[in-house]
Parts: structure tokens; sequence; C-alpha cells
């Protein structure tokens, strides 16, 4: 298993080439959002291994209207995974504008459901062509993003289920799941064969793990248990030093390391 740190989230003092350095010399891959708005010529200087980025700029999965944009963006940006190294493209069920439903939806329908299963295939599709992996995340609509149609573990898992491509897995968030539904350990062992990579935080805040109510060092057992040899990824703020909130990080899944030795 392979461990990261979002490096939006943690050093939010230093210039982002910067923190990305610390995190990979503290012995992390990185996640980063948006590309963008990066300078992607320093972020290769910094000899960093690239988990996962924002795979899409617009658009909605689950809205034919839209879907297409979705599609459209997600290949524009596959240059600059490319040429980072980053594996995995992440897309959301709905488009989220800093971080809010871009047209916010409170009840789905089976159109959006057929609608969302056929995009995140066509993605796979698109995928295949380039060698990387687009994963749809789940997300809590209780705190974070209301009106975010399709949004729960179950209901992601759901259409990666549906589109049935290899190159169309599940980021399978668990600070959200655990907002939203809950049940973690028995989420992962059902989600196993569908994940791409899983990202952490602990509940409430969305801090680094041991800041809040979920027993990651359970999560990491059980993942060790399901033979699990993915990404995990700490997408949370540090709730203090960020080098501090790292080695939490580390510390709740050393169990998964001992193990599987």
């Amino acid at each position: 298993m392979r461990l990261a740190v979002c490096a939006e989230m943690v050093f939010t003092d230093l210039p982002f080439p910067e923190r990305v350095r610390r995190i990979h010399e503290a012995g992390f891959d990185v996640e980063l959002w948006d590309s963008r708005s990066k300078d992607i010529g320093a972020l290769k200087a910094t000899g960093a291994v690239f988990s996962s980025m924002t795979g899409y700029i617009s658009g909605s999965l689950v809205d034919p209207d839209t879907a297409d944009e979705v599609v459209r963006t997600a290949e524009s940006l596959i240059p600059t995974a490319l040429e980072l190294g980053v594996s995995r493209l992440v897309v959301h069920p709905a488009e989220l504008i800093d971080g809010h439903a871009a047209r916010p939806v409170y009840r789905s329908t089976g159109r959006m459901w057929s609608t969302g299963a056929k995009t995140l295939e066509r993605l796979g599709r698109l995928g295949e062509k380039y060698g990387v992996t687009f994963c749809l995340e789940n997300l809590n609509t209780i705190l974070d993003h209301p009106g975010i149609p399709l949004a729960r573990a179950k209901d992601t898992l759901a259409l990666v289920e549906a589109a049935g491509h290899p190159n169309a897995k599940l980021m399978l968030d668990l600070y959200h799941a655990q907002l939203g539904e809950g049940n973690l350990i028995e989420l992962v062992r059902t989600a196993l064969p569908y994940i791409g990579e899983i990202q952490v935080a602990d509940v409430p805040g969305r801090c680094e793990p041991g800041t809040g109510e979920i027993n990651y060092s359970a999560v990491a057992r059980a993942l060790a248990e399901a033979r699990y040899q993915g990404t995990v990824g700490m997408e949370a703020w540090a709730s203090g030093d960020s080098e501090a909130a790292l080695d939490a990080f580390r510390a709740a899944f050393t169990v998964y390391a001992e193990e599987k030795s």
C-alpha cells in the first residue's frame, strides 16, 4: 500500500511547489486538485509521485445536458496528468464550483442514474485510451456538498459497477462516507473490487486521523485483512502542525504494514 497526502490542505502557508516537496521528502505520494493554476514544471522538479488530481473542469456526470462537457474537459486535462505521471483523475457525481453544487438538485431520477453510468463508461474508455483511470468520488450532502445527487458511497459504487469498465473506479472517501452513511469497514470490504483509491480524514473537522471519532487503526486492519494494495490518501486539514498531521496519518496506518509483513 502507498500513502499519499493532499497538498491543497497541509503546509498551507508555503508556496504550492514547496508543499509538494515537503510531502515528498516525508515519504508520501501527492494528491492535488485543479492543476490549471499550478506551475507544472515546478511540480515535476520536486521529484514527487503524484497520486491523483481533479479530472474534469465543468459539466455534470449525471446531467444529459452537460455530460458531454465532463468528457470533453476530462480529455483536455489528460496531457497534464501524463506530464505529471498522474494515474488517477477524480470526478464527482455533479459539478462543483468552489466546493458547492453548481446546480443544486435534491432529488435524483432514473435519467440521472442512466446518464451517470453511461458517462462514467465513456470516461473509462477515454482512460483506457491514455492509460489513466477515472475515479468517481463519493461526497456527503449533510455538511459539505448539499445539492449533489447520487453522491453517497452506495450510489457512486453502484454507478461504477454499472459502468463496468476497468478504467472507471471508485475514489472511496471515508470522511464523506462517515458523515453520510457510516459502517466504514463493511463499506470498504464491499467496495474493494471497485476501489481506485481511498481518501481519509477524521470526523468532525476533516482533520488528520486521530482528531475525531473514526477508528482508523481498525480501518487499516480491515484493509490488511482484505489485502488492499492500493493508495490511501489523506485529504484532510492539519489540525495544527502539518508535519505532526503527516506523522499521525502514517501512524494510523502502520498496522497495515505490520499485518502485511
